[in-house]
């Protein structure tokens, strides 16, 4: 069990962060949208993340599911534009030119660039208010998706403060809770405790989300369900029996997608797996009756969110959605499943639209925290610089001013030992296979098998990790015209609180 301390000061900690964070009252100015939107008023924003989701994984989607002239959801949305992703070194403001999730999600929720690893905090590990804090402080409707644990980095980060990202819960631990000194040793406790409580403790207490849906089930105690229902929340399944506190893994049920259809709360909580939910492709190919097949897609959670949201509140509601399992996906460089998770996240897009053109005074916007692992389509036939024998030349028989050191030709061949064919046909089974994998489109002839090397869509990665790329951001609705641009993800911030509060953020 965690200590009692920590549980009471994660609560007027969180009331503290809300109150010393910039004002936020109601604004008796109309909030108008800007450009080409004929001055609508915006009552809700909707903000949607493909984690992980670079401009490939955006074509590739795209060429997949809907051939190379079709286009995915998102794309068709009239504004688009680019987001820089970069982080800082942490008690600097030095670029860290690759952000992680932690990093990127506080840069659009609280303004700041910070850390990497950092929630809710400043590089400086100063507490940020955040958006939802600020739209619930003001009394807009809020909430929570993500098909991660809904403790993970880019969810955490709306309704959390956190040194580091890995401090989940359920318990405290200074390995998972306080940075380490360059010495080795870790950091001295903040006098703020909040930053070293556990993250779920955090959302059982703040109330800062009145919807939550994602995974993340076994970062909960019953004494969080308990605070949940004090302040009037709906939860689907169970966090535990709490007279058996230790046997929590025993005694939780998540939520299912039939209690997601029957939920009616003002506030509700649902966590539909253990960890994050389980991927669209591994889901398809279980039997009817596993329970995985009862957990709701992302599209799914996203209308039911905005059903509980819409007319909550006459200011209206701020509404975050991820898809996290893009980013988990490539990070294992799994491509078929990468693919499987973007075409579930913009069906998530779909709906969101959907609602938001019925609506009229709904600013969409679609984006990502940072692109992973080097995602690429790659002419159909070749082969990566992974499979080369040598690399590529970088001599110039026509001009030697171009050549450059060292000096190298190169062969031309694979390296037959690390190139068995497509890593999704048979090459699946070779740890040492880096050939590209490769699915029909659309666009194929008929019978034209994934795995094979007729298929036209050839996809390849760089690394497992980040890559410090500019993601793509598309929007809808009134005020999305300002979003057509170059920009910074803390520019994301001060432009969606623009819409709901009709005037910029103070400094």
């Amino acid at each position: 069990m965690r200590h009692t301390t920590l549980k009471v000061l994660a609560v007027f900690a969180a009331a503290s962060a809300v109150a010393a964070s910039t004002a936020v009252t109601a604004s008796s100015t109309p909030r108008h949208g800007h450009g080409g939107d004929g001055g609508r008023e915006i009552h809700n924003v909707i903000y949607l993340l493909g984690d992980g989701m670079g401009r490939t994984h955006v074509t590739a989607g795209r060429e997949r599911y809907y051939g190379a002239q079709g286009k995915l959801n998102m794309e068709k949305l009239p504004y688009t534009g680019a987001v820089a992703t970069y982080a800082v070194e942490k008690g600097s403001d030095r670029p860290a030119l690759v952000t992680d999730s932690a990093s990127a999600a506080t840069a659009w929720a609280s303004g700041v660039k910070t850390y990497n690893a950092a929630i809710g905090v400043d590089s400086y590990e100063k507490k940020r208010a955040t958006l939802m804090e600020q739209a619930k402080a003001a009394g807009f409707a809020t909430g929570n998706v993500s098909t991660a644990e809904i403790t993970d980095a880019t969810p955490a980060a709306q309704f959390s403060h956190a040194l580091l990202r890995g401090c989940q819960g359920p318990t405290y631990s200074d390995a998972a809770c306080l940075p380490k000194n360059a010495d080795g040793g870790y950091e001295k406790a903040p006098a703020d405790k909040t930053l070293i409580t556990p993250i779920a403790e955090q959302i059982a207490r703040n109330g800062t989300a009145d919807v939550v849906f994602g995974g993340g089930l076994a970062r909960f105690e019953p004494d969080d369900q308990q605070a949940l229902v004090q302040q009037g929340y709906q939860v689907l399944g169970s966090f535990g029996d709490p007279k058996s506190p230790t046997q929590n893994a025993g005694t939780q049920r998540v939520a299912t997608r039939a209690d997601l259809d029957k939920a009616h709360g003002r506030k509700v909580v649902g966590l539909f797996n253990r960890g994050n939910l389980t991927v669209e492709a591994a889901k398809a190919a279980l039997p009817a009756n596993a329970p995985q097949q009862q957990e709701p897609t992302l599209a799914e959670m996203a209308k039911k969110s905005i059903d509980l949201l819409d007319g909550r509140s006459r200011k209206g509601f701020f509404l975050q959605i991820e898809g996290a399992q893009i980013d988990k996906r490539s990070h294992a460089n799994d491509a078929a499943q990468t693919l499987a998770e973007v075409k579930a996240f913009d069906d998530a897009v779909k709906a969101a639209t959907d609602f938001a053109k019925r609506d009229g005074h709904t600013l969409v916007v679609v984006t990502a925290d940072h692109e992973c692992a080097g995602f690429n389509i790659v002419e159909k036939g070749t082969y990566t610089n992974a499979e080369a024998a040598a690399p590529p030349s970088n001599t110039d028989s026509g001009n030697p001013a171009n050549n450059s050191l060292p000096s190298r030709a190169t062969s031309g061949d694979k390296d037959r030992s690390r190139s068995t064919g497509p890593v999704n046909g048979a090459g699946a089974g070779d740890a040492k296979n880096f050939a590209p994998a490769t699915f029909r489109t659309p666009d194929d002839p008929k019978g034209v098998k994934d795995g094979s090397l007729e298929a036209s869509l050839w996809l390849t990665y760089l690394s497992g990790n980040h890559t410090g790329a500019d993601v793509p951001i598309f929007a809808y609705g009134p005020g999305a015209a300002r979003f057509a641009a170059s920009q910074l993800n803390t520019d994301l911030y001060g432009k969606m609180y623009g819409s709901l509060f009709g005037r910029a953020p103070r400094a």
